[in-house]
């Protein structure tokens, strides 16, 4: 009567040993470790790498218990605080600025648990330890970025249009353009008007000049704001995604600030250096009139033309280019490898918006014959990738740049170009370290009100329910299992209020067993046979239990939609425990009790505490 089928039993015991196998490396801890990667596109992290970082521990004699290679770097596992300290300096010392060397934490999981994908939960900035941010972005410099982006723009159409004007100046974020003749204002006003629509334009004459001023309204300039926030959001996040650090949190907090936390990363400094990374680029003219040796041999001395900056090119060989950027990387909308379909070399294809193709070509059509300078700046630093000679016009806002050395270095130059730059500039306003002691702590505590918060709930239930409490018991110890083996396979990020939400589902998930067991209860005080109460106390009691998870359910989507940051991560685990709950509650408090009881031809009376009958 009380019997599952058997893939029911074969359902439950799945779900144990996947629970089992899955939350176990969270019981592994994490050990100190440093990370090495790399500054610099051109600088590749292989095998090659890894002897290097190998010998240079061994002649410091420093013992480590891991080293090994993975997609974000060189990663050393390490048994102390001190000895992490002591490995950071003697690597840093040998890699130079090339390469960023930053403490970090790693899982002490067994291999053969990792390579199954059993991998443990990550852990918040207030339970690991880390470093946090707040950054106060420069709305004020993202407008005159705009306003001075204009002064280019409005060049360009006037020169497409052969308008004649006297110059273009701006100041702050007005920008005005001067002509001799009224007739050219007016229709350099028309076409502006209709290019630049978000403008305010205004006409006036000082007496020689004819002055056409451009002003942003109140709408372009929350627009520009809200464009600089964005991009400066998703910069940080490809920044940081690329350099692999684990879960990190970039996130806005009011209208013109940005929260960066960065979980398991120990070094402030190099924090800062990780955030102020970047690559963009820069097209520039090759100044071929000072090309001759003697120049460059000067320049190379120091003595650089009027106009121009010396820099390398993949050769090593120097290369003077003109100091003024024809295109810069903020026209750029997408990045991407190729290959060149001629040569069979390795590229990058870059997607311009309508302005830059609208740039690129004007300058491409005005230097047929000449050379032109695809500069990657990086940490300040520029190198020309290629300089090849303009043979005709290029429009349509795509680009292929060639001189790649690898398909490797394709791929990573066109992330850097993808994660672009800031579109304002940004100061931290704050800036805090979370020891892992500090994380140790919180976690220790958290723990401790979980286990006695379960061992106050088992103990009243076997006093109350005898066996069907301990079974009720079991099954919670289940439900933990469960749920903390999802967190693991979804690589959540548990915080301070997740544990809170952990300890939450515990109490929660024991009122479903205590439905059961007073519905059989109730059964049994109607004279139903112990088999007959068993079987209706679990069905009957469904309903009641669907009911009252279903609606805490619908409040956890509520947190989880309308709440943010700490909020949020408290919605996912409480929904998460509701489930588990269900699950171990109903399927497998009833799997054990049938194997107790389902197997006996008679049962004449169940342990399941005084059941008082009227009189």
């Amino acid at each position: 009567m009380n019997r599952y089928p058997m893939w029911k039993n074969i359902l439950v015991l799945v779900a144990l040993i996947l629970g089992l196998l899955y939350s176990m490396p969270n019981l592994f801890g994490e050990s100190p470790a440093v990370q090495i990667t790399s500054t610099k596109s051109t600088n590749k992290l292989n095998s090659a790498m890894l002897q290097k970082v190998e010998t240079v521990l061994k002649l410091a004699s420093v013992t480590y218990e891991a080293l090994y290679l993975d997609a974000s770097g060189v990663k050393v596992r390490l048994a102390n605080p001190d000895t992490q300290i002591k490995a950071k300096d003697v690597l840093q010392k040998n890699f130079g600025e090339d390469y960023t060397v930053a403490l970090n934490l790693l899982s002490r999981s067994p291999n053969w648990l990792r390579s199954i994908g059993a991998l443990p939960m990550y852990l918040g900035l207030d339970l690991r330890g880390g470093v946090h941010f707040l950054l106060q972005v420069d709305m004020k410099a993202a407008i005159d970025k705009a306003a001075e982006s204009s002064t280019g723009d409005f060049r360009l159409a006037l020169r497409k249009e052969q308008i004649h004007y006297i110059g273009i100046s701006r100041e702050g974020q007005v920008v005005q353009v001067r002509f001799e003749k009224a007739e050219d204002l007016a229709v350099a006003k028309k076409i502006i008007a209709k290019q630049f629509s978000d403008l305010t334009l205004t006409e006036s004459d000082d007496g020689k000049d004819k002055i056409l001023t451009a002003t942003m309204g109140l709408a372009a300039q929350t627009r520009i704001q809200d464009f600089a926030l964005k991009q400066n959001l998703q910069t940080l996040h490809n920044r940081i995604n690329e350099l692999g650090v684990a879960e990190p949190i970039v996130q806005q907090q009011g209208a013109d600030r940005i929260v960066v936390q960065l979980p398991g990363v120990q070094d402030t400094a190099k924090a800062k250096e990780i955030l102020g990374r970047t690559a963009t680029l820069e097209i520039r003219m090759v100044d071929e009139e000072k090309a001759d040796l003697a120049t460059l041999e000067a320049a190379i001395k120091g003595q650089i033309p009027f106009g121009d900056e010396l820099y390398k090119n993949r050769d090593g060989r120097p290369i003077l280019v003109k100091k003024s950027v024809v295109l810069t990387g903020d026209r750029i909308t997408d990045a991407g490898p190729g290959v060149n379909q001629q040569s069979g070399g390795n590229t990058v294809n870059v997607t311009l918006d309508g302005r830059g193709a609208g740039i690129f070509k004007q300058v491409t059509r005005d230097n047929v014959g000449k050379r032109m300078a695809i500069l990657l700046i990086e940490k300040g630093k520029g190198e020309v990738i290629t300089a090849p000679v303009i043979n005709e016009e290029i429009g349509g806002g795509h680009v292929q740049i060639s001189g790649m050395a690898s398909a490797q270095e394709s791929t990573d130059i066109s992330l850097l170009l993808r994660a672009g730059a800031l579109a304002a500039p940004m100061e931290i306003i704050e800036e805090r370290t979370v020891g892992p002691s500090m994380g140790e702590e919180n976690i220790k505590r958290g723990v401790h009100s979980t286990l006695w918060g379960f061992a106050a709930i088992a103990v009243m239930m076997m006093i109350y329910y005898m066996v069907f409490g301990s079974v009720s018991v079991l099954a919670l110890g289940v439900n933990l299992l469960l749920l903390v083996a999802i967190l693991s396979m979804l690589q959540a990020t548990l915080t301070l209020p997740g544990l809170a939400a952990i300890a939450l589902a515990l109490g929660m998930a024991i009122d479903a067993n205590v439905l059961i067991n007073e519905r059989i209860r109730e059964e049994l005080r109607n004279g139903n046979t112990p088999q007959a109460s068993i079987h209706a106390g679990y069905d009957r009691a469904f309903d009641t239990i669907l009911d009252s998870n279903v609606t805490t359910f619908i409040v956890g989507i509520m947190l989880f939609s309308f709440g943010s940051g700490p909020i949020q991560g408290f919605a996912v685990v409480h929904l998460l425990g509701i489930m588990t709950s269900m699950f171990s509650a109903v399927f497998v408090s009833r799997a054990i009790v049938n194997l107790i009881y389902g197997y006996r031809r008679k049962v004449t009376k169940l342990s399941i505490g005084q059941v008082y009958k009227p009189a």
